[in-house]
């Protein structure tokens, strides 16, 4: 979901629900290729999701068909709601991006977030939102970005 609307739907394989976190994998659902310049989502690539119910983001590990590792897309999000086969999370605006080898972590849409009027509509939502995406980009830059996935 984004603003009230769905922004994309797909079909994903259910690998765990813990009660806290669901980790759902899916190949790549979007209409041709997405070339980013630092990445490129494609056709064959594979992505294992990771979102939680208590948390305002979700991790989505992104490989090649051939399970070569690009790196890890984080989307700020409201927290995760299952509700039987189908997974809602409602997509903030704010991302983060971490390449395979760490070494290129990036803060993504930020003139997008401030551009969607959540400061104004929902205050605590906003500074759910920065915050978490301070917490990723401190966990990406660190040692605490593979234990967050175990």
């Amino acid at each position: 979901m984004k603003a009230g609307r769905t922004k994309i739907r797909y079909p994903s394989e259910l690998l765990a629900d813990d009660g806290t976190r669901v980790t759902v994998r899916a190949p790549w659902a979007g209409a041709g290729v997405r070339d980013f310049g630092f990445v490129r989502f494609e056709a064959g690539d594979v992505f294992t999701e990771y979102y939680w119910r208590d948390r305002w983001y979700a991790v989505k590990e992104v490989r090649t068909g051939t399970g070569t590792l690009k790196g890890w897309y984080c989307d700020i999000t409201r927290p995760a709601v299952r509700t039987g086969a189908e997974l809602v999370v409602e997509d903030l605006d704010l991302d983060l991006w971490r390449s395979a080898d760490g070494t290129d972590v990036r803060r993504l849409d930020e003139d997008e977030f401030a551009a969607s009027g959540l400061a104004e509509r929902d205050p605590g939502a906003a500074a759910a939102a920065v915050a978490a995406l301070d917490t990723l980009e401190r966990l990406a830059r660190g040692d605490g970005f593979g234990a967050l996935l175990m």
